[in-house]
């Protein structure tokens, strides 16, 4: 986890937009049986600046590392999904959930 919490986005009043991608839709998750888990993406809502990244699942400890320094450059959801992601990999799930904030992902 790093950043935001929706409990702490709505006690300050602040407009969001959510994306979640679960691990069970990912193509190396399910490859290695290691489903559980998710990818949740919060962004502004005016302005798609992510302000909140949650990861529960595999890989999370080394995944989180994108979202810490997409928030150190105030980068955008769209930024991320925009973003070249290996394929198979569990960072593919990032990307799918910064997709899901701000249009659909992929593979859902």
């Amino acid at each position: 986890t790093v950043g935001l919490t929706e409990e702490q986005l709505k006690k300050a009043g602040t407009a969001y937009n959510k994306g979640v991608f679960p691990f069970v839709a990912n193509s190396r998750a399910r490859a290695t049986f290691d489903t559980e888990g998710m990818v949740k993406i919060l962004t502004e809502k005016e302005t798609d600046r992510i302000v909140g990244m949650h990861i529960i699942g595999s890989n999370a400890g080394e995944m989180i590392a994108e979202g810490v320094l997409a928030m150190e450059y105030g980068a955008s959801s769209e930024d991320i999904a925009r973003t070249c992601h290996a394929h198979p990999t569990l960072s593919e799930a990032l990307k799918e959930a910064c997709m899901a904030t701000y249009d659909k992902p992929i593979h859902m």
